[in-house]
This record gives C-alpha cells, structure tokens and sequence, in this order.
C-alpha cells in the first residue's frame, strides 16, 4: 500500500511545508520517521527540477548505522526481518547555490510518499525542541572540506563536504536529550541573504521557503548565531538588524527561552551583547547571550567535524548551567 506523504505513520521535524500533496523541506537537518510492518519500503521523492549533483541524506533502520544516500526519485530500504520497522531520513546536505527559496526549488527534500505492506505506529517522542538558527556553519558547510573532489566547482563537492548531523547544533541537541530544529542558510545574515536566493534572517525566517509560511516550532529553547556574513556592514546596522530580529522572533515565540551567540569569527562581539542588553532592558526580555570567545579560533571560518564537537561541548555546558538542564 502507498502512504501519502501526511499520512499518520509518517512524522517530520524541522522547517517543513508543502507542495501539493508533498512535504518539502530546504533546510539541511530535516527528518522523516516512517514506521511500517513488513520487510520492505520503498520511499518516494519529487526530484523533478533537480540537478547534479542531488541533495545527499542519512538513512537508518530500526536505530541502526546511518548510510549516507544521494536523493533519487526511489529510494528502497529492505530490512533483514519481518515485523514493525521505523525508518529515519535525515536532510544531510546540498550544493548552496541551487536555488531553494523561490520555486522552481532545486535544493529540496520533497516527500511524496513510501509503499510498505502497511503503516504501523510511531515511537513516543516527548523530547523538548531546540531550535538553532544560523547560517552555513550552523547548516554544516565544509565539515568535511577535504572532500573536494571537482577542482573547477567547489560547490559541486558541497554534498559530500556538508553535513547538518555532525554541526554543532545537532550535537548540542543530542548531548542535551532535546530535537533539533534548524535553520542554517550559507552566506545569510541579519544584514544580506545568501545562497539559493535565500533572503535576510528577518525575511526568511517567518517562511520555510518562498509562499509557505512557518509554524513556530513550540521551542524550549532557541539559539541564534548569526555575524560572520554580517562583518562588510557596520556596527550599527549590525545591531539595528539584530534588534529587530529578535524582536520578530520573540513575537513569533512568546514562551521560548533565546539565546544569543556572539559570531565564532569575532565579528561585532561587545556591540552584540549590548544590544541583547539593550533589548532586554526596554522590552523587559530575558534573552540569554553567550560570548563564544576562544571556543575555536576565527579560522577557519567554517570548522571541520572536532571543531564542531569542540563548540557543542561548550554550548551544551553552558546550556546546561542557564538553564539547569
């Protein structure tokens, strides 16, 4: 039997939407759960207006080792016993400049469905949500930057080199039994858009993508880096940005607890923590900051995987003592 993509044995995280009867994510870190009974599902995807090289995703069954796949339009799981599986997709990475705000999208994940033998029920999941928005460190850009195999395109290598589940973001989450959400987008900031036609922060982040408004996530906790693409602005635009931008995301989260990171690059640090202190003491906000200094060093600006684990480990102590966690 085919499950359409809302069907109930089917459940996302993340910034997804919809196109027709589809489920469309362009935010890096995205996950399916499926669960079915049987032996073996065969997962559809709408790669209609995709091009080389495909998104790449993980895919694991029943908990087990995740293998990385590139998108295809099928995509079949076969586990080695009958009975009820669960299998888990997650949106590992794609090239940065394919196009995944204004339709035509190009660098999707769109969910038209699975067939099983049959649907069966989905695991409990009562963990609370992290949130993370950020840019391409936060979306995994270059975690695995020697991966570099097209020498005349080094964005053709971007699905080999990036990967959402080895950021700092997803470690954090993992290290502090929370879900991650995450809204990573290279080259965006509070100031400019970035790759794929993505726009500024405060544009982006009320859509998943262009016409598909967002549901707020009910977030525990919510965490934004953004400043290494903001460094060509001022300090005062900088700011002005920043200000309005948490001023829209506490609008949209009235309950979530936000946190501020200073840039890992060292871009605007003093002037970022004035305005969260600013911000707080006109709007009578609690929101968090966290100075990132000497976490990592300032290059490279994108950290491979240790330098990932290395700002997760900080993150998820400091975290832990905020909020007692």
């Amino acid at each position: 039997m085919f499950l359409k993509a809302n069907d109930k044995s089917i459940r996302y995280t993340g910034r997804w939407g919809e196109i027709g009867e589809n489920k469309v994510t362009t935010a890096p870190g995205g996950m399916i759960e499926i669960a079915y009974s049987g032996t073996a599902a065969v997962m559809h995807f709408d790669t209609g207006f995709s091009v080389q090289p495909f998104p790449h995703i993980w895919v694991s069954v029943d908990n087990g080792a995740k293998v990385e796949v590139p998108l295809d339009h099928v995509i079949r799981v076969e586990a080695p016993t009958d009975g009820e599986h669960l299998i888990k997709v997650v949106y590992k990475g794609a090239v940065e400049m394919h196009h995944r705000w204004n339709g035509p999208l190009i660098g999707k994940l769109s969910f038209e469905g699975v067939d099983v033998e049959k649907g069966a029920q989905l695991p409990a999941d009562d963990r609370k949500i992290i949130e993370f928005i950020g840019d391409s460190i936060t979306e995994g850009v270059l975690i695995d930057a020697f991966y570099n195999f097209d020498k005349n395109n080094d964005q053709y290598n971007r699905p080999n080199q990036d990967d959402s589940t080895a950021t700092y973001a997803y470690l954090t989450a993992e290290a502090l039994g929370m879900k991650p959400v995450i809204m990573g987008y290279g080259a965006t900031g509070v100031c400019g858009g970035g790759c794929g036609s993505v726009p500024r922060v405060a544009l982006a982040y009320p859509y998943n993508f262009a016409g598909s408004p967002a549901k707020a996530q009910g977030s525990e906790i919510i965490v934004i880096n953004h400043g290494a693409n903001d460094r060509g602005a001022s300090a005062e635009e900088y700011t002005q940005r920043y200000a309005e931008f948490l001023e829209l995301v506490r609008k949209i989260n009235p309950d979530s607890k936000i946190v501020v990171l200073s840039a890992f690059c060292k871009a605007y640090p003093k002037e970022l923590k004035a305005t969260v202190e600013e911000f707080n003491r006109k709007s009578g906000d609690s929101v968090y900051f966290i100075d990132t200094d000497g976490w990592i060093p300032a290059e490279p600006l994108h950290p491979l995987r240790d330098g990932h684990k290395i700002v997760a480990a900080h993150l998820t102590e400091e975290l832990r003592k905020m909020f007692s966690l």
